[in-house]
């Protein structure tokens, strides 16, 4: 079982239903600059505990876990946006 992280929450001002996740509040370093270019300025939304067994509304919580341990960020884009704006964006992630 892996332990649980605490998970910084940012939501896009450009990118309706758009989401960073980070480990570390205000830490946007492990993130590429292309990806805050097309995010635009983050806002803080919220924060919570997460763990790989963890329910999560829209991502899967492994998935989120790995990403942030991996890479030290994770990105949820909404569910709506062309396809070609999906694959732009997750090549980013």
């Amino acid at each position: 079982m892996s332990k649980p992280v605490i998970c910084f929450i940012y939501r896009s001002e450009r990118k309706a239903d758009t989401y960073l996740y980070l480990l570390e509040k205000d830490d946007f370093s492990q993130v590429p600059d292309e990806l805050l270019t097309v995010f635009g300025e983050p806002e803080f939304s919220f924060q919570f505990e997460l763990t790989p067994q963890k329910a999560l509304a829209k991502e899967d919580s492994v998935t989120v876990y790995e990403n942030l341990e991996q890479q030290g960020y994770h990105l949820q884009i909404a569910d709506d946006l062309l396809i070609e704006q999906q694959l732009a964006l997750k090549n980013l992630n």
